[in-house]
């Protein structure tokens, strides 16, 4: 379902001055941009975007009251700045599962007023980080184990009198 079709399924026939809360988990946003979110959601606190294969943030509207923002598993790799100005009050951001190489791409936040909460979005990213080195590390060794087995099994055919 495309990002536009679910933003008018939540509503729920309320308009968008009314929500506090929206979450558009699993939905499609064409070209990896949000698409049919806008300014008319001042009171928005609360959005979720996790796996909308989210690419961009250009397209994020002013929201000023948003304190809780999800951005899990998506392909974002930079342009964070943009949450320093649309969105002053951020307090949580959740950034795991993005394609952030380096916490320099997380630097460009410092502008925000966020104390403790730059510190839970290092360890988030550090953690994520974490599972995807300790998952390379187990295929490495896997594949290392297989290669090791089939070499024995040709050295043992080989060196089998017939």
């Amino acid at each position: 379902m495309e990002m536009k079709k679910r933003i008018n399924l939540e509503l729920r026939n309320r308009a968008p001055e009314e929500v506090t809360e929206l979450v558009l988990d699993n939905c499609l946003c064409v070209n990896g941009e949000i698409e049919g979110l806008n300014d008319t959601f001042k009171k928005l606190e609360f959005l979720s975007m996790a796996n909308v294969e989210l690419s961009s943030l250009a397209r994020l509207p002013s929201l000023n009251k948003l304190r809780k923002l999800e951005l899990s598993d998506n392909i974002i790799s930079g342009g964070l700045e943009v949450l320093a100005e649309k969105c002053p009050n951020l307090t949580y951001l959740n950034l795991s599962g993005n394609k952030i190489k380096d916490l320099s791409t997380v630097e460009a936040l410092t502008e925000m007023k966020m104390t403790k909460t730059k510190r839970k979005m290092k360890l988030v990213h550090q953690k994520a980080m974490r599972r995807r080195r300790r998952t390379r590390r187990r295929k490495r060794r896997r594949r290392r184990r297989r290669q090791a087995q089939n070499w024995e099994r040709e050295k043992r055919k080989w060196a089998s009198p017939t």
